[in-house]
C-alpha cells in the first residue's frame, strides 16, 4: 500500500488489488499500520456499493465476524450510515448523507473519538468507546468495492490531523 501499509486478513474471500489499495470480495481486513500519532486522518472511496464497513479496530478483532462493530474491538461506519461499537449504535449519519458510489469518506481519529467526513464535509457525528491501539479496518460483501487512501488524499485533512505515520525500517 502506498506509504508502506499492508493488510493483515483472515478471510481468503477478501481480494486486495491495486497495490493494496482496493478491497473487494467478501470479508474483512485490518491494516498493519497502527494509528500511533495523536491525530490521524485517512480516507475510503466507495467504488461500488453493497454491504461494507470502514473504521478502526484492534488486533483482537474477529475479521471473520462481519458486520464489524459487534464487539469491543471495532468501531465502524456501516453502509446504512450507522456507526457501531460493541453491538451498539453509537451514532448515525444524517439520512440524506449516506455514502454513495464515488463518494469519499474521510475519518479522523484522536485516540478518543472517530469523526466522519463525506466528500470533505464534516458530518458532525462523532463516535467513541474503542480502547487500545487501533488500525484502519474494512469489510466488504455483496459486490462492495472500497479504495483506501492513507496519503495523497482526495480532500484536505482537517486542521491538526495527519496521514498515518508508517514505521520505517533502517537497514
Amino acid at each position: 500500500m502506498q506509504g508502506g501499509c499492508l493488510w493483515i486478513f483472515k478471510r481468503t474471500d477478501v481480494v486486495i488489488v491495486k497495490s493494496g489499495r482496493r478491497i473487494c470480495g467478501t470479508g474483512a481486513c485490518l491494516a498493519n499500520a497502527p494509528l500511533h500519532q495523536n491525530k490521524s486522518y485517512f480516507e475510503f472511496k466507495i467504488q461500488s456499493t453493497g454491504v461494507w464497513g470502514i473504521g478502526v479496530a484492534t488486533q483482537k478483532v474477529n475479521l471473520n465476524q462481519v458486520p464489524l462493530g459487534q464487539d469491543s474491538h471495532s468501531l465502524v461506519l456501516r453502509h446504512d450510515g450507522s456507526i457501531h461499537h460493541n453491538n451498539e449504535e453509537k451514532n448515525r449519519l444524517p439520512a440524506n448523507s449516506l455514502p454513495q458510489e464515488g463518494d469519499v469518506v474521510g475519518m479522523t481519529y484522536d485516540h478518543v473519538e472517530l469523526n466522519l467526513y463525506l466528500n470533505g464535509k464534516n458530518m458532525h457525528c462523532p463516535a467513541s468507546g474503542i480502547r487500545g491501539t487501533v488500525f484502519p479496518v474494512v469489510y466488504v460483501d455483496d459486490s462492495a468495492i472500497i479504495d483506501c487512501q492513507f496519503s495523497d488524499f482526495y480532500h484536505a485533512s482537517p486542521e491538526g490531523f495527519e496521514k498515518i505515520l508508517f514505521e520505517q525500517q533502517i537497514f
